[in-house]
């Protein structure tokens, strides 16, 4: 009979149990119950949901939507859509879950965005009466994309100028 018998360094052991805890740590923080997944899933049966909806972040928006369309989710993701993603992510969604389905795409002009000179639109995406993603995007030129929480920093209303609202191609 024979046996084999091997050196154990502790020290190594240790080191690998420590990087096997923080893995399991991030992927807890990462998945966990993060306060920013309190959008996930928010039910809009209706035009007045979703108005409420944008409502509880602060914003006054439109009674109606300026646009609404059915849009797909890509089944193949690009770098444009993993950009947009990471927004969705940040505030709870995935849109990834939802590869390749038909989803409602609700556009409304938001009357109290901080600073606008020009329109800014709130884009809300609804699969089966559910919130599952979307953004709030200033379209002047140095505007940006932003998840549906208002930024604290500049509270002060403007009403931006009336046009009619850009059309950007789903991802």
């Amino acid at each position: 009979m024979m046996f084999m018998t091997a050196k154990v360094d502790m020290k190594k052991i240790a080191l690998i149990l420590g990087a096997i805890a923080a893995v399991i740590v991030a992927l807890i923080l990462l998945f966990g119950g993060d306060e920013t997944q309190t959008t996930s899933a928010a039910p809009v049966a209706n035009n007045d949901a979703r108005i409420a909806f944008l409502t509880k972040f602060g914003w006054d928006v439109s009674a109606s939507p300026t646009e609404s369309s059915q849009v797909r989710i890509p089944e193949n993701t690009s770098e444009v859509f993993d950009r947009y993603n990471t927004l969705q992510k940040s505030q709870g969604y995935d849109l990834s879950t939802y590869a390749g389905k038909n989803v409602m795409r609700y556009v409304y002009k938001v009357n109290n965005f901080p600073g606008a000179s020009d329109p800014v639109y709130a884009t809300v995406l609804v699969y089966k009466n559910q919130v599952i993603g979307g953004d709030i995007t200033d379209t002047s030129a140095g505007g940006s994309v932003q998840g549906f929480k208002m930024n604290k920093g500049n509270t002060a209303a403007t009403t931006p100028k009336e046009t009619v609202p850009a059309t950007t191609a789903s991802s």
